[in-house]
């Protein structure tokens, strides 16, 4: 913004420069032109008159030879006089024979001796005057005597012009240089509060709220603006950590009574008729569902609150553990866990994050396989974006967790990450919070998510988390499909 408006006040000071010095320029080498023609004119019809005095009293041989010389010693050029035939009288300078033949042939010279005055000017680039022939007819009454010649050196002339184009070109870049301190000065004052308020609302996006800009800097319109963004952020920060502080003080106080009804109804499993048992275990997976909703509106708002700065993470670590962890729960429900595809190395994510996202995938993925099932847990490499990366290592790794269940539509997959949506057919005991956590954990590690049909039928989670490392250099197994119910296991 600040080069921007610097070179708005540039542009315009240079065009009104311009539109002023241009012509003055001009009209100053019109006028020296004319100054320079109207001087030379005056100074031939001086030696015209003298000229004529001199033939009608028969002294011209005697008196103007001297009078030529003179003149043309001050004004420092030359001076020629002929006669009616065009033959030389008086000169100030050498003739050829040549040249004294070819007077009454020279433009000048004829027309001064048909009765008119002329002036011959060539003009230069910039309006400057290169050579200046100046020829008046010499007359005595009604009669005809000759001509008179002047040619004016306009060396000077020209010199004096182009210092005067010198001098405005010096004024104007001076002036430029003056206005480019002052503009600059000015586009500082009003572009650093706008800076101020860009980098305060880039910490706002990255979740950084305490940090009002100041209010005393700038036009009054930005003050004014910086006063309103702070007051803004200063109410969404409230907002958000009275809405932390509600999901957070609400679960916990729920976990309490949950707990208590927990094991009232444990207790009373002993003595429940057997009519009233199916009420009694309904009421039970009711519970526990309800706290499993608690644990995760508790985990959002931890989430929430130390979601930061990302850290490198090594994924086929997390990935290994979590499959040790879960695989005797796959077991016990006669579920296959298989881990397939390569090493990736490290990703960035916000500490914990990983391990949350594996494991609701993972409880998902359980509650929807079929008895006998397997469920793929597989990370690929997914190639970089050669238009923006020139590192031929790949900058994304997805991880895939696919199930073998009844998948969803493609409405429900666009519902799956709302909090509290479960699918009309899902399993019993979801909370619909867990696609939720997944999404967010995985936008403030940076990634993205999404919800793919599998090749073989069921659901494809995928997860893409931005690498940190480039891969390491181990053998890969390739990527295989898995097959209904022969499964090849990768590695555990």
């Amino acid at each position: 913004m600040r080069r921007r408006l610097l070179l708005s006040y540039l542009s315009l000071a240079a065009l009104v420069l311009l539109c002023l010095e241009i012509p003055l320029g001009f009209v100053y080498s019109r006028g020296e032109r004319e100054r320079m023609v109207t001087a030379a004119k005056e100074e031939a019809d001086s030696v015209s008159a003298y000229a004529s005095l001199s033939l009608s009293a028969g002294r011209a041989e005697r008196e103007l030879r001297p009078r030529v010389l003179m003149c043309a010693e001050r004004i420092g050029g030359k001076v020629l006089v002929v006669d009616s035939r065009g033959r030389p009288l008086a000169t100030s300078h050498e003739l050829s024979a040549r040249e004294s033949r070819d007077l009454a042939a020279r433009p000048e010279i004829a027309a001064a001796l048909g009765g008119r005055s002329t002036a011959d000017v060539r003009t230069s680039t910039i309006g400057g005057v290169r050579s200046l022939s100046v020829a008046a007819p010499v007359t005595h009454g009604a009669e005809l005597q000759g001509a008179v010649r002047i040619t004016v050196p306009t060396e000077a002339v020209s010199a004096r012009i182009h210092r005067v184009w010198l001098l405005l070109a010096l004024a104007g870049l001076a002036v430029l240089t003056a206005l480019a301190a002052v503009a600059f000065g000015l586009a500082r004052w009003i572009s650093r509060p706008i800076l101020h308020l860009e980098r305060a609302a880039r910490r706002l996006a990255e979740g950084s709220l305490a940090t009002p800009v100041p209010t005393t800097e700038g036009p009054p319109e930005v003050r004014s603006l910086a006063a309103t963004f702070n007051q803004t952020a200063a109410r969404l920060e409230h907002l958000l950590a009275s809405q932390r502080a509600f999901a957070g003080e609400a679960s916990h106080q729920l976990k309490t009574p949950l707990a208590a009804l927990r094991l009232r109804l444990d207790n009373l499993e002993p003595d429940v008729a057997g009519h009233a048992r199916a009420g009694l275990t309904a009421a039970m997976t009711e519970t526990d569902r309800l706290a499993r909703m608690v644990e995760g509106l508790l985990a959002m708002a931890r989430m929430e609150e130390s979601a930061g700065t990302r850290e490198p993470v090594d994924l086929d670590r997390v990935c290994a553990e979590r499959k040790r962890a879960w695989t005797p729960l796959f077991e016990q429900h006669g579920v296959r866990l298989v881990r397939r595809g390569e090493f990736v190395g490290q990703v960035l994510a916000v500490p914990g994050a990983v391990e949350q996202i594996v494991d609701n995938l993972l409880s998902n993925a359980l509650r929807a396989s079929p008895l006998a099932g397997t469920v793929t847990l597989e990370l690929r490499s997914a190639p970089a974006d050669r238009r923006h990366h020139r590192t031929p290592r790949p900058a994304w790794v997805e991880l895939h967790i696919i199930d073998q269940g009844p998948g969803m539509t493609a409405e429900q997959r666009h519902r799956a990450f709302d909090r509290f949506w479960r699918a009309p057919d899902a399993p019993k005991g979801g909370t619909g919070l867990g696609l939720s956590l997944v999404q967010r954990l995985t936008h403030a590690s940076g990634g993205d998510t999404a919800l793919r049909p599998a090749p073989d039928g069921g659901l494809d989670a995928v997860v893409r988390l931005q690498t940190a490392t480039p891969p390491r250099p181990t053998a890969t197994r390739p990527t295989r499909p898995a097959h209904r119910g022969s499964p090849e296991p990768a590695h555990s």
